[in-house]
């Protein structure tokens, strides 16, 4: 057990490295090269950065500002959400922004539609490996993750909000050009990353099974989710059949419906996209 511990450590750690070295590349040698604003608060310290620089000569720390404007969300993690994740998450933030300082960039276009669009994509992929080692970028994730774990309360809108109102700052600052191309980059990165990463994607399980204890088991042990059976009539055969109902993660999907058909070759299982879901569902703690 303690073995396996530390290699899950040992793993998460990798990522957390791979992560924040592909997002300095990218700040580097995507989002400076087309002047873009990533969202959340590496796009408010990019923000500040050119602020200092274009009205008052100044070259600010990218690392020096993303640990001050991270400050307040990191305690409200480390509080509410748990120690472990807060602590690889902030080891993502400081190798992030120490890499960013560190690593010299390079342009690969000047091509900014290209620019937008390969930086949203590399974007998408650390957010992943981030997300994978089961910690975040920092910034708006926290506060993202407390609402949601705490209240229910989703803020994904406001967070975009939030991330409309830097972009018109920098659109009025700075020209509307590279505002603009900052929202093809934000876009690209959001539908990559929902292909990548389907942890808070829900799916619905319809299962017409001979076997729905057992099954009903198996997703129980595996997933921790509930389900309900429906009694019903077969059409074709006119024979009573049994219906489990259930709604478990994405990730989970492939996992279980593997272990259903082990249980009951001839279960029909129909899955289903959940676009909307009120009302009480697990969700694997951070920690």
């Amino acid at each position: 057990m303690k073995k396996n511990k530390v290699l899950d450590d040992t793993k998460r750690t990798v990522f957390i490295i791979v992560a924040a070295f592909l997002m300095a590349m990218n700040i580097k040698s995507f989002v400076r090269a087309g002047d873009l604003l990533p969202g959340g608060f590496s796009g408010l310290t990019l923000l500040i950065q050119q602020i200092a620089r274009h009205f008052w000569d100044l070259e600010l720390s990218y690392s020096l500002i993303n640990f001050s404007l991270n400050a307040v969300p990191v305690f409200i993690s480390f509080k509410y959400i748990g120690k472990k994740f807060t602590g690889y998450s902030c080891l993502m933030i400081i190798l992030t922004g120490l890499f960013t300082d560190i690593l010299s960039g390079f342009q690969m276009t000047d091509d900014i539609l290209l620019v937008a669009v390969f930086g949203g994509i590399l974007n998408a992929c650390a957010i992943s490996l981030c997300l994978y080692a089961n910690a975040t970028s920092g910034g708006t994730d926290f506060i993202a993750i407390f609402f949601s774990e705490k209240y229910g309360i989703e803020t994904w809108n406001y967070i975009f909000a939030g991330n409309c109102i830097i972009l018109l700052i920098a659109g009025y600052l700075f020209g509307w050009n590279e505002a603009l191309y900052s929202i093809i980059f934000q876009f690209t990165s959001t539908q990559v990353l929902h292909l990548l990463y389907k942890r808070y994607q829900k799916q619905t399980l319809l299962i017409i099974t001979s076997k729905p204890d057992e099954i009903y088991q198996e997703i129980r042990n595996d997933t921790n989710h509930d389900a309900t059976l429906f009694k019903g009539i077969g059409c074709y055969k006119k024979q009573e059949c049994n219906m489990l109902y259930s709604v478990v993660g994405r990730d989970e999907i492939k996992t279980i419906t593997k272990k259903i058909r082990q249980i009951d070759p001839n279960a029909f299982i129909n899955t289903m996209n959940t676009q909307q879901l009120t009302g009480r569902f697990y969700q694997r703690p951070n920690d």
